[in-house]
């Protein structure tokens, strides 16, 4: 039995995505590691003596998608990794991680930090071509874009079960973090419009707070913030989900759930143009109107051989 470390990012996390990501995570890794032993470590605060000591035993160490890297490691990282940490951080390998933000170029000290931390031994996975371009860069040039983890069972043959006309419902997140409550008030007056009732599933601590102070009244049911009640609603409820939440609208497209993302920052921008994955600008009134009456086919193009070939380097 092989002992696998796995930087877990829902650990201390006050967003709910990290939990979606995480669960595709560990699901595909399951599967590569069927019969060996997991050890979670945090990414969002710093390692304890004992994670340390955990890690340092690992045989191998994965990083569990999210948007990790970014340009200013010392001042910026939401990877609480540190120099000491390098003395006991194994072969790390990264699993559909992002860059955080579209940033200036890298800084020389972040750079030959991250050339000490991530393995030199494997290909690591990136879930977009920026964050892959960004590490070539920066000179690591092991690195092939994967796309997220959270869609790697959306194959064709899944997405074809996904319904092409609009639900009577809708099921919609926000981010309150991006401020914009003129701009968000008038999309969610849209689906107010548009459909019979709006449930409200708040990713993250005053989401809630954020659309309740637009007094759009009470057409809008607001869920228990857990990932157990999203995946009821999604499971029982008859809903298309539109909102800005990236993984919130992944999760909604793994229950075949009729999906658009309206994007808020690079993250959904950079997977969309990749893979086609159904997302719009927050500013397209007209777009978002036209997509809720439209009967278009979700049909998604990832690089399954990229996703093939990076597993495969663990079964040799």
């Amino acid at each position: 039995m092989k002992k696998i470390g796995l930087f877990d990012t829902s650990i201390a996390s006050d967003n709910l995505g990290d939990g979606i990501i995480m669960d595709a995570v560990s699901s595909h890794l399951r599967a590569m590691y069927p019969t060996d032993q997991f050890i979670n470590v945090p990414t969002h605060i710093k390692m304890s003596a004992q994670n340390r000591a955990d890690i340092k035993t690992s045989e191998i160490g994965f990083v569990g998608g999210t948007n990790l890297l970014c340009a200013n490691w010392l001042l910026k990282a939401q990877w609480k990794v540190g120099l000491w940490d390098l003395l006991y951080v194994p072969n790390t390998v990264l699993m559909g991680v992002g860059w955080k933000f579209y940033q200036r170029p890298t800084e020389f000290v972040t750079a030959l930090f991250l050339k000490q931390l991530l393995s030199k031994n494997y290909i690591h996975s990136v879930r977009d071509a920026y964050t892959e371009q960004r590490l070539r860069t920066m000179g690591i040039n092991n690195v092939i874009n994967t796309a997220c983890p959270t869609m790697w069972n959306l194959t064709p043959e899944h997405c074809e079960f996904i319904p092409t006309k609009r639900a009577p419902h809708v099921l919609t997140t926000v981010t309150a973090y991006r401020y914009d409550p003129e701009l968000d008030k008038k999309w969610l007056e849209i689906l107010l419009a548009a459909y019979d009732k709006i449930y409200l599933w708040p990713q993250m601590q005053g989401d809630a707070e954020y659309v309740q102070a637009m007094n759009l009244g009470k057409k809008i049911e607001v869920l228990e913030p857990t990932l157990s009640a999203y995946d009821n609603a999604l499971a029982t409820l008859d809903v298309d989900f539109l909102g800005t939440r990236l993984h919130g609208g992944i999760r909604a497209l793994q229950h075949k759930r009729r999906t658009l993302i309206i994007e808020v920052d690079n993250r959904a921008v950079e997977i969309a143009r990749d893979t086609g994955l159904p997302t719009i600008k927050r500013d397209d009134v007209a777009g978002i109107k036209n997509w809720i009456e439209s009967t278009t086919p979700i049909k998604l193009t990832l690089p399954w051989e990229n996703i093939k070939n990076w597993k495969a380097q663990f079964r040799k």
